[in-house]
């Protein structure tokens, strides 16, 4: 008998997103800081009414504060979203 495969969809308990992703490493030359990363939109919203730090689709944690129409798309945000299937 085969095994299931696991959903794609992330586990959630107790009304919380467990999502497991493998943690990236972005190394100490500040690359990530010159770069606009993709993150959700309601994500954005809630930061700038609270402050809180996003996650980009790369794995960068912060909290935005500057036009990311200035800076280059980070290439592993970019890659990551064009993987996602749209609708």
């Amino acid at each position: 008998m085969a095994t299931p495969l696991p959903s794609p969809e992330p586990e959630r308990r107790s009304g919380t997103l467990v999502e497991e992703r493998p943690q990236t490493s972005h190394g100490g030359d500040g690359d990530h800081e010159r770069l606009a990363h993709y993150v959700r939109k309601d994500t954005i919203v809630e930061s700038a009414v609270t402050g809180t730090p996003v996650t980009a689709l790369c794995g960068k944690v912060w909290v935005p504060g500057r036009d990311p129409g200035r800076f280059p798309v980070c290439p592993e945000c970019k890659e990551i979203y064009e993987s996602i299937p749209q609708g």
